[in-house]
């Protein structure tokens, strides 16, 4: 489904991604390990058209999207939840759904934009309970869940996620991970996931890449990941351990 073919991608003169190949099959959770700062979140700004690439090519679908414009690639059913949770927090979360369903809107109608934002809250009910209430004044759990919620609205094929455990309780971790498995298993969505709890990523993962100072140094499945000696030793800590063992 997705497919980035010796992709290099700057920030000003600082060379971020090199040569950077990967590809990401329909119905796949693959999984990008790597440390602050290795290229991750540069990697789905560039996949979702908000950083450029210098050279190299992005393929969605055996379709070469390489200098497409976000919005285009939204419509094409690529859907990015960015690092910190980035909804309208004045806005009650009803209308933050509304506002994820444009596209729905704009293609089926209002009649269709309220059974899928009904459908969203039956994959949440928390939010269905704080329909009306505003974003801004959620938990960061249930923020987390409105960015996903949002990017869902689209209807996409393929989910990129940016740290979305980030700042988060390890109970509430722990439930949104098992939402987005539940939501590939389910409804066969395809989700490239950037998350520094490597062991949380990779238990739900099919795949997993290692990338570092911008290089992709390793791909295997997932389960190989977890008992890798030179990953578990990098980005499997301590703290890790004690929550997912």
């Amino acid at each position: 489904m997705l497919r980035l073919v010796n992709v290099n991608s700057y920030y000003s003169l600082v060379h971020v991604l090199k040569n950077v190949s990967i590809h990401v099959n329909e119905g796949e959770i693959v999984s990008m390990l790597g440390a602050n700062g290795a290229g991750k979140t540069t990697m789905l700004r560039t996949i979702s058209g908000l950083q450029p690439v210098y050279s190299g090519q992005v393929y969605f679908n055996g379709q070469e999207i390489t200098h497409m414009n976000p919005e285009k690639l939204v419509e094409m059913g690529i859907a990015h939840v960015s690092e910190g949770r980035q909804i309208f927090q004045p806005m009650s979360v009803h209308d933050n759904l509304e506002l994820g369903g444009h596209l729905i809107y704009k293609r089926y109608g209002r009649k269709t934009l309220k059974a899928d934002i009904e459908k969203i809250f039956g994959l949440f009910p928390i939010l269905r309970q704080r329909r009306q209430q505003y974003a801004g004044t959620l938990s960061g759990g249930e923020q987390q869940m409105l960015a996903i919620a949002m990017a869902l609205m689209a209807r996409p094929r393929l989910l990129l996620l940016d740290e979305p455990s980030m700042g988060l309780a390890p109970m509430v971790v722990k439930e949104i991970f098992r939402l987005i498995a539940d939501l590939q298993k389910e409804r066969g969505l395809t989700v490239l996931l950037i998350e520094q709890n490597a062991r949380a990523a990779l238990k739900i993962a099919c795949r997993g890449y290692v990338i570092e100072t911008g290089r992709i140094v390793l791909e295997e499945e997932a389960g190989e990941l977890l008992v890798n000696q030179e990953v578990k030793r990098a980005y499997l800590g301590k703290e890790q351990r004690e929550i997912w063992e």
